[in-house]
């Protein structure tokens, strides 16, 4: 997130703000009733050959067991709804995280609409941390939701879905109709006394990418949504149907693609400057599953939605299988890479993508422990990227992209490997950082992303939440707590930073904003989820049955 959003966004009829005609229709869906209702049996048990061969179901049979217990509440003077429900002690820096989230609020004509980047005002320079990101608010919609108050959600929802429909152009080029913006800004008017936003969907960033991480996002937050407060009418909507349909369009077109994953560029996710992510990025891939899982609830079984629902069913088992069989990494299938044959040339070739073997790396295989695995960074032809990506991980752990035991061998790793993944400040972004002459190729000499800092091996505390899922689903949340608190020795102290720099995040970054809100929120969804673990269930998913048969299983058999 670096350089300032221009004005120079165009939609239809040359409009850059949300025309009157929006601004009604938004009224209208927020005017509708939330229902609660009581569900026979959820849909996350439900496997994808259910979905395939059913013809349809009834209203809001996608949703059954959606309402969350904790989704009622509200929390009083800023005081946490959880805190009530349990007789957990606060710690002391929990009331400072929730006055900093608020502070962070954003409004839109007298509505809570988002929340700003950062609200920094030791630094000089806003760049764009004024404005509200998709990605970074997800934690503060969490938070939001656990506490009690959904409507901040449910207008980001709204308001989004509204800006997708601009028509949007980087030069000469239109980008598809489903994609969804990076971020967006409230404008004031002070003489005319009005409010507009105005949205970057890449035309602006660096590189000037498009986030493709955006709409996958904002599926996975409509499910949150949902799951928290009962309220299927609104996923119900013609709006949020067609919103979904635009997102799932741009992702299951056919084309030359031999594999089910998504080519993406580089930068166009939370690293979001070039780091060699280029090709089919873990976290995107993570993604994409959670986001079709998520739009496979909630989509309906109408003339419109059947198609997509089949399509889903289909890319899914292909998705989880490719994933699970050639992005999987543990001292087993080291060992066979490292024995790899090159080019063969059959149906029957064991080394498909023909890694060279040589292009393992040296700290690969003091890294890689007996127990324990992970999804590596990147596979495409001749090349795999060995490296470690949290977010990726975590997102394959909650959606059930990793398999039991693969769930299961991730939390060993970090266990096993907690100095290098973990150090003193939670989570390495990713591991290891490259530098030297890899480091002048991959990112362009980029200053910003040297050695152990930002991208580049840095240490994230936003990443909390999403370590705390994974730990409270594999029932490791004793690894979770000891993460939280190591956080919580620094980050009221250190201002709330955006990264930590150094081998073992023991700096502030370099260049980390203070008062980074996905930092604050990132750390209250964490602590939220240690005390009332029901609340996991917003974003995870459970196991598929249809999923699980064409499984490599190595970590499990594998032993000293």
């Amino acid at each position: 997130m670096e350089l300032p959003v221009g004005g120079g966004m165009r939609r239809s009829a040359s409009h850059t703000s949300l025309s009157e005609s929006d601004d009604f229709e938004l009224t209208r869906l927020l005017s509708k009733p939330r229902i609660n209702v009581e569900r026979q049996r959820s849909f996350d048990d439900r496997s994808l050959s259910d979905v395939s061969h059913s013809g349809g179901y009834g209203r809001g049979g996608a949703f059954d067991g959606m309402y969350s217990p904790g989704g009622g509440l509200r929390s009083l003077v800023g005081t946490p709804a959880s805190s009530a429900l349990h007789s957990f002690e606060p710690h002391p820096i929990v009331g400072d995280a929730w006055e900093a989230l608020r502070r962070s609020l954003v409004f839109f004509r007298g509505q809570p609409l988002g929340t700003v980047a950062a609200v920094d005002h030791a630094s000089e320079e806003v760049l764009n941390y004024d404005q509200v990101f998709v990605r970074d608010f997800v934690p503060s919609a969490l938070a939001f939701l656990m506490n009690g108050e959904p409507d901040i959600v449910k207008n980001f929802l709204l308001k989004t879905l509204l800006l997708q429909g601009w028509e949007k152009k980087v030069d000469r080029f239109k980008l598809g109709e489903g994609a969804m913006p990076a971020s967006f800004k409230v404008m004031h008017d002070a003489k005319k006394g009005v409010e507009t936003l105005h949205a970057d969907f890449g035309e602006s960033a660096i590189g000037r990418v498009a986030p493709v991480d955006s709409g996958f996002w904002w599926i996975i937050l409509l499910r949150a949504y949902t799951k928290s407060t009962g309220d299927f009418t609104l996923a119900e909507t013609p709006e949020c149907q067609k919103g979904m349909r635009l997102i799932l369009s741009l992702c299951l077109s056919e084309g030359f693609d031999t594999f089910p994953t998504l080519l993406c560029a580089d930068g166009c996710c939370m690293i979001d400057r070039r780091m060699g992510v280029y090709g089919y990025p873990i976290e995107i891939q993570a993604l994409f599953f959670m986001a079709l899982r998520c739009a496979l609830q909630m989509l309906k079984h109408d003339n419109e939605g059947k198609e997509f629902v089949e399509k889903i069913a289909t890319r899914l088992h292909a998705l989880s299988y490719h994933m699970r069989s050639y992005f999987w990494l543990d001292f087993q299938q080291l060992n066979d890479i490292y024995r790899y044959k090159t080019e063969e040339y059959s149906h029957t070739a064991v080394n498909k993508f023909n890694v060279i073997p040589d292009s393992i790396p040296d700290w690969l295989f003091d890294f890689m422990p007996c127990q324990g695995g992970f999804f590596i960074g990147n596979v495409s032809p001749a090349r795999m990227d060995f490296r470690w990506f949290a977010l990726g991980n975590m997102i394959a752990i909650v959606s059930s992209l990793a398999t039991p035991e693969q769930s299961v061998a991730i939390m060993d790793l970090i266990e096993e490997r907690w100095e290098e993944l973990i150090g003193e400040m939670p989570l390495k972004i990713c591991y290891p950082a490259i530098e030297n002459h890899e480091w002048r190729i991959v990112t362009g000499c980029d200053p910003k992303n040297t050695r152990w800092s930002y991208h580049n091996g840095g240490s994230w505390p936003v990443l909390l939440w999403l370590l705390t899922a994974a730990c409270i689903k594999t029932g490791r949340p004793q690894i979770a707590r000891r993460a939280i608190d190591l956080a919580e020795r620094r980050l009221l102290k250190d201002g709330w930073p955006e990264y930590y720099d150094g081998k073992l995040g023991r700096y502030v970054g370099k260049q980390a904003r203070k008062f980074q809100t996905w930092s604050i929120a990132g750390y209250l969804v964490a602590k939220m989820m240690l005390e009332d673990p029901s609340h996991i269930g917003m974003i995870s998913l459970e196991d598929d049955k249809a999923m699980l048969k064409p499984v490599l299983k190595r970590s499990a058999s594998w032993t000293n």
